[in-house]
């Protein structure tokens, strides 16, 4: 069971998570908060799995209560839920030991893939941020796919779309695209052509 802590300060925002978790058999939202102090205190009492936060919050911003939740307790997960896609903010996030990066304007289906993702040890960055390169060192799983890539990967061999493999594995155009984005990242590559040709020197089969 995943226990969830929300931190946002927009409480639309917050519903909309609710509202999409409700039927969720596999997670539990524990507590949400409108502030980074109120946090801290919801994460110490509840002991969640995973944590969602936003950057920019009232009292203290979601940079600094990463950096203390992670040192407090680092099995924790956190996943920011922002509206900044700067590479400064993401790095930030990184370093203060986030385990993924999503974007407020993403589908609410893709905070439910973000959210069992880093539940699972797995990073998760939206396929529209720009991931530098330098974050490639806070992997330490660099190098390492998770199953799903790795089928993601045998169909890109195949030549398939994204539209073609998500409708094969049934899921969003959005989610394949991020998955490439993730392998891309994870495996040191420069774009999408690169990603193929490793595909096809891989040989990735069923």
């Amino acid at each position: 069971m995943i226990r969830l802590a929300v931190a946002e300060d927009h409480q639309a925002l917050i519903d909309g998570v609710k509202l999409l978790l409700e039927y969720e058999d596999d997670i539990s939202i524990v507590g949400t908060v409108n502030d980074g102090e109120a946090l801290l205190d919801l994460v110490r009492l509840k002991r969640p799995n995973v944590v969602i936060t936003d950057i920019r919050m009232p009292k203290m911003d979601g940079i600094s209560v990463t950096k203390i939740i992670k040192k407090e307790h680092p099995e924790i997960k956190v996943l920011a839920f922002t509206m900044f896609d700067q590479a400064e903010a993401v790095d930030k996030m990184l370093e203060a030991g986030a385990s993924g990066y999503i974007l407020k304007n993403s589908p609410l289906n893709e905070v439910l893939n973000a959210i069992q993702s880093v539940y699972k040890g797995e990073q998760y960055f939206d396929a529209n941020i720009n991931v530098e390169a330098k974050s490639n060192s806070n992997s330490k799983k660099k190098g390492v796919l998770t199953k799903r890539q790795i089928e993601i990967l045998g169909l890109i061999a195949q030549g398939k779309t994204s539209r073609e493999i998500g409708d094969e594995l049934f899921i969003g155009v959005h989610t394949v695209d991020t998955h490439r984005k993730n392998m891309i990242r994870i495996l040191g590559l420069k774009g999408k052509g690169e990603l193929l040709r490793y595909a096809l020197d891989k040989k990735y089969k069923f």
